[in-house]
C-alpha cells in the first residue's frame, strides 16, 4: 500500500525532498449515540481501516492536495493566504479546514505542503471519513512543521473546531478523539463534557463486529443535524430553569421525568429524551462489557436503535431495515444504526457460527426490500493515528 502511494506521490508531485506517511482510521461507535454534543458518555472504537497521507514541505506558501479517490480532481491547489471554505474545493476542505484551525489556536503553519490521500472509509457511509482526514491532517502538521508540544486529544479538539467553524457541521468530539485516540482491541469509553476517558477491552471470544453499509450516502452539513443539536439546546435552557445542570448528560432518567413538563414543544422534549436515556444506556452498557455480559451490552444496543429511530429521529426507512432485519436472526447478539445517522451504516455483534448467515440473509432481504445490494465489513479495533515512515 504505502510503496503504491508513494510511487503516485512522486508521479503526481515530482520526486525529492523529505516525504513521510501516515494514518489515521475511522471509528465506529458501539453506543452512544447523539450525546457527544449533550455532556454524555460515548463509547467508540478505531478501525484498522482509515486514511493514509503522503506529505512534503514546500519552500512557498502553496498548498498541493491530490485524492486517489477522487481522481478526477486533479491536483487541486489553494495557498495558506487564502484558507476559506468552497463547493468548488470539494474534499479539500476538510483539511484546509485544519491548516485555518491551527493558525487560530496560534500555530504558525511557516510554509506550504504537497499532499496525497487515499481513504478505505466508505464516503458517506458514517464511520467517519471526514474526522479521520482532519486528524490525519493535524498529525502531519504536528510532525511536519514541530509542533511537538500539541497533543493527540489536541489534535482532535481542533480537528473538531474545523468541522464545526470552517466546515460548518456542528459535531461533538467523538468522532476525532476516536481517531485521533483509538487502541487495539479496545473502547474508548469518554465522558464528552470532562474529557475524562477510559480504555475497555472489547473481548469478543465467540463473536465479531460486522459493519453493514445501507448505500444511503449522507451528508451531516446538509441534513437535520445542526438541527437536532439546537433542539437539544432548547430543551437544555429551560430545563435548566427547573433544575441546576450544565448539560442533558447531568440527568438521570428518574430526574429528567421529573422535570420534563419544563420542554415547552414536544418534538425538543423528544430529542432531549433520547440524550439523557442513550447515555444512561452507554454508561450501563460499558458495566455490562466489563462483566462479560455481552447479551446485555447488544440489547441495549437495539433498544439505541428504537431510541434514533422513535425519539431522535435519525434514522431512515434503509437502516431500520438491516436493523430489524438482524434482530430476527439467531446469533445476532445486537444492532444499530451507528454515526450520526440519515443514512449509512449499522453495527452488529455476531457470534462466529452466524456471520455467515447474517451476511446472506440479510444482504438478500435487504435487495429485496430496497432495491440495492448492501455492503458487509467484519471489522477489526486499530490504534489511533501514527506516523507510518
Amino acid at each position: 500500500m504505502l510503496d503504491m502511494l508513494r510511487e503516485k506521490f512522486d508521479e503526481v508531485f515530482g520526486p525529492g525532498g523529505e516525504i513521510r506517511a501516515y494514518f489515521a482510521p475511522g471509528r465506529v461507535n458501539l453506543i452512544g449515540e447523539h450525546t457527544d454534543y449533550n455532556g454524555g458518555h460515548v463509547f467508540p472504537c478505531a478501525l484498522t481501516i482509515g486514511t493514509y497521507g503522503i506529505a512534503r514541505k514546500r519552500n512557498d506558501d502553496t498548498l498541493r492536495f491530490y485524492s486517489l479517490n477522487f481522481e478526477a480532481m486533479g491536483v487541486v491547489e489553494s495557498s495558506l493566504l487564502e484558507l476559506v471554505p468552497s463547493e468548488a474545493a470539494g474534499w479539500t476542505n476538510y483539511p484546509k479546514g485544519v491548516f485555518w484551525a491551527f493558525e487560530k489556536k496560534g500555530y504558525k503553519v511557516p510554509c506550504g505542503m504537497d499532499y496525497l490521500i487515499y481513504g478505505n472509509i466508505p464516503s458517506g457511509s458514517g464511520l467517519s471519513s471526514s474526522a479521520s482526514l482532519e486528524v490525519l491532517t493535524g498529525l502531519i502538521l504536528k510532525d511536519l512543521y514541530g509542533f511537538d508540544a500539541i497533543t493527540q486529544t489536541e489534535i482532535a479538539l481542533i480537528g473538531q473546531y474545523s468541522e464545526n467553524q470552517f466546515n460548518g457541521c456542528n459535531c461533538g468530539i467523538m468522532d476525532q478523539f476516536a481517531s485521533a485516540m483509538g487502541k487495539k482491541d479496545c473502547a474508548i469509553f469518554l465522558d464528552t463534557s470532562t474529557l475524562q476517558y477510559e480504555y475497555a477491552p472489547v473481548v469478543l471470544p465467540d463473536a465479531k463486529l460486522v459493519i453493514t453499509n445501507s448505500k444511503v450516502k449522507h451528508s451531516l452539513v446538509d441534513s437535520a443535524y445542526n438541527d437536532r443539536r439546537r433542539e437539544c439546546e432548547t430543551a437544555l435552557k429551560e430545563l435548566q430553569a427547573v433544575t441546576d445542570i450544565q448539560t442533558l448528560g447531568d440527568l438521570t432518567e428518574e430526574e429528567f421525568e421529573r422535570h420534563k413538563g419544563a420542554i415547552s414543544d414536544e418534538i425538543c422534549r423528544k430529542r432531549a429524551k433520547h440524550a439523557v436515556y442513550e447515555n444512561q444506556r452507554t454508561i450501563k452498557a460499558v458495566a455490562a462489557l466489563k462483566e462479560n455480559d455481552v447479551e446485555e451490552f447488544g440489547r441495549l444496543m437495539n433498544v439505541t436503535h428504537v431510541s434514533l429511530r422513535d425519539d431522535f429521529e435519525v434514522s431512515c426507512p434503509e437502516t431500520d431495515i438491516l436493523a430489524e432485519l438482524a434482530w430476527k436472526i439467531p446469533g445476532v447478539i445486537g444492532s444499530r444504526i451507528t454515526g450520526g445517522g440519515f443514512g449509512g451504516c449499522t453495527v452488529s455483534i455476531v457470534k462466529n457460527d452466524a456471520v455467515e448467515a447474517f451476511i446472506d440473509t440479510v444482504g438478500k432481504a435487504y435487495k429485496e426490500q430496497v432495491g440495492h445490494d448492501a455492503e458487509f465489513y467484519v471489522v477489526e479495533i486499530g490504534d489511533g493515528a501514527r506516523r507510518l515512515v
